[in-house]
C-alpha cells in the first residue's frame, strides 16, 4: 500500500459499511458497479439537511434560503466534477435513466423520418432503450454498433461505417458497466461531429474510476449517477448551454424557462443533492491529501483520480494474475495486463460448472458481495450468448484491497 500515493487505510475509515461482519468475517464489497458504499460524511450531509434545512426553494425564510444556497454550492461542485465552468448547465434528476428518458423525448422532437440514431451493443440499456423508443416515435432509424467478442471492445470500424449525413445522435458509454472496457469517447465525438451528429455520453460507470472531462471529450451531453461515485441515489446531466437553451423541455407552465430549472421536473431530491455535494468534497479532499499544492477543486479532483487510477490499476493487475490461472474460471473482456489502461477494474467472469447466481451465492456465504446477471447491459449479454444467466461481476473500487482479492481467490479455489 505504501508504494501508492493513495492512503487506502485512511480511505476505508471513511466508509462505515466496510466494517460490516458476515459469518465471522468482514464483508468484501465487490458490488460497487451496482452502487458504491458512501463515506460517513455523505450520510451525515443527508441527515443534516433533513433535520436542519428541509424546505422548498425560493421562500423568504431561513431554511428555504439555506436550501437555495446548498443547491448553488452543489451545482458549482458538480460543474467542477464534470469539467465545465458553467454551473447552470448542470441538471439534477432522480437517476441517469430517468434523465435520459426525459431528455430523449425532447431530442426526438427535432428528428424526422429518414434520420438515424446510433447506439451500441456494449452499453447499459439506460443509454439504448430511451433512444430506441424516441427514434420510433419520431420515425427515425436506429443503428446498433457491434462489439468485438474476443476482447469485448467496441467495433470502431463498424461505427465508422454506420456514421453518415443522416446520423443525428450517437449514444455511447464512457466505460462498460459489465466488462470494464473504456471507449475512446473523444475520438467517437470527433467522428460524430464530422458527420454532423451530436453525442450523448453515459459516464455512470466511468465516474468512480476516472476524471469526467466534458470539455476534453468535446461531447454535447453527458450524464452520470452519484450513487456510483460514493454519493446517494441522484442523477446528474450536463449539456451544452446553447442546446439546453434552444431545446424544448417537457415542463410545467409554472417552471422557469431558464437554465437549469427548465430541465428539472418537480421538486428535487434536496437531501440527495446535499449528499452528492459531500461526495464530491470527499473526492476533492482525497486529492488535496495526495497533492497539497493544488489550488482549485477541479485540480484536487484531478489529483484524486490520478491516485485512484494508479491504485486501481495495481489491484486490477493483481486480480488478473490471481484468477486467470484458475482452470474453471473465464474472464471476459480485456485480460492483457499491458492493456489495463483500456479498461476500468470491473471484471465479469464465468465458471465452468456453476451458474453465475450459484457462484454469487457461494461468494456471498463467505462475505464476498458480487453481483450476477446482465447488469442491464442486455445487448452485450445477448451478443455473447450469456442470457438468461448472465455473468458474475467483480467490481473493484479504491476502497478495496489486495487482501480482499486474496479472499476471493481462496473462495474460487474451493470450487476447483
Amino acid at each position: 500500500m505504501s508504494e501508492h500515493p493513495l492512503d487506502v487505510a485512511a480511505c476505508r475509515r471513511e466508509f462505515p459499511a466496510l466494517s460490516r461482519p458476515v459469518n465471522g468475517q468482514t464483508a468484501v464489497y465487490f458490488d460497487g458497479p451496482a452502487g458504491s458504499q458512501v463515506p460517513r460524511r455523505v450520510a451525515d450531509a443527508v441527515a443534516d439537511y433533513l433535520i436542519n434545512a428541509n424546505a422548498n426553494c425560493g421562500g423568504r425564510y431561513d431554511t428555504s434560503r439555506e436550501s437555495d444556497a446548498m443547491l448553488a454550492r452543489a451545482r458549482a461542485a458538480l460543474a467542477d466534477f464534470v469539467g465545465t465552468d458553467d454551473p447552470e448547465t448542470v441538471v439534477f434528476g432522480p437517476n441517469m435513466t430517468s434523465l435520459t428518458f426525459a431528455f430523449s423525448r425532447a431530442m426526438a422532437r427535432t428528428w424526422k423520418a429518414g434520420d438515424e440514431i446510433i447506439v451500441t451493443r456494449l452499453d447499459h440499456d439506460g443509454n439504448v432503450t430511451p433512444w430506441v423508443l424516441a427514434a420510433r416515435d419520431a420515425g427515425a432509424k436506429v443503428l446498433h454498433v457491434d462489439l468485438r467478442p474476443d476482447d469485448v471492445t467496441l467495433d470502431m470500424d463498424d461505427l465508422r461505417g454506420k456514421l453518415s449525413e443522416r446520423t443525428r445522435l450517437v449514444a455511447v458509454g464512457c466505460a462498460s458497466n459489465a466488462v470494464g472496457t473504456i471507449n475512446p469517447v473523444a475520438e467517437i465525438t470527433r467522428l460524430a461531429h464530422e458527420a454532423g451528429a451530436e453525442v450523448y455520453l453515459d459516464a455512470v460507470h466511468f465516474a468512480p474510476h476516472s476524471l469526467v472531462d466534458v470539455a476534453a471529450w468535446g461531447c454535447d451531453f453527458a450524464v452520470c449517477s452519484a450513487y456510483k461515485f460514493f454519493g446517494p441515489h441522484l442523477g446528474v446531466l450536463w449539456g451544452r448551454r446553447e442546446r439546453l437553451t434552444e431545446l424544448e423541455s417537457y415542463k410545467l407552465r409554472v417552471v422557469s424557462p431558464k437554465l437549469p430549472g427548465k430541465w428539472m421536473t418537480g421538486t428535487q431530491n434536496h437531501e440527495g443533492i446535499a449528499g452528492t455535494l459531500a461526495a464530491v468534497q470527499y473526492l476533492a479532499d482525497l486529492g488535496r491529501h495526495v497533492a497539497p499544492e493544488v489550488t482549485s477543486r477541479r485540480e484536487a479532483l484531478r489529483a484524486a483520480y490520478r491516485a485512484i487510477g494508479e491504485y486501481e490499476m495495481y489491484l486490477a493487475k493483481y486480480l488478473l494474475e490471481q484468477i486467470r490461472p484458475l482452470a474453471k474460471v473465464r474472464v471476459l473482456g480485456i485480460c492483457d495486463t499491458q492493456r489495463l489502461g483500456e479498461r476500468v477494474p470491473t471484471f465479469s467472469i464465468l465458471h465452468e460448472r456453476l451458474a453465475p447466481a450459484d457462484l454469487a451465492e457461494h461468494l456471498g456465504q463467505r462475505g464476498i458481495f458480487a453481483y450476477h446477471g446482465n447488469f442491464y447491459a442486455l445487448a452485450l449479454s445477448e451478443r455473447l450468448g450469456l442470457e438468461p444467466g448472465g455473468m458474475l461481476r467483480i467490481g473493484l473500487l479504491h476502497y478495496n484491497t489486495i487482501e480482499e482479492i486474496d479472499r476471493l481467490t481462496a473462495a474460487l479455489n474451493e470450487l476447483e
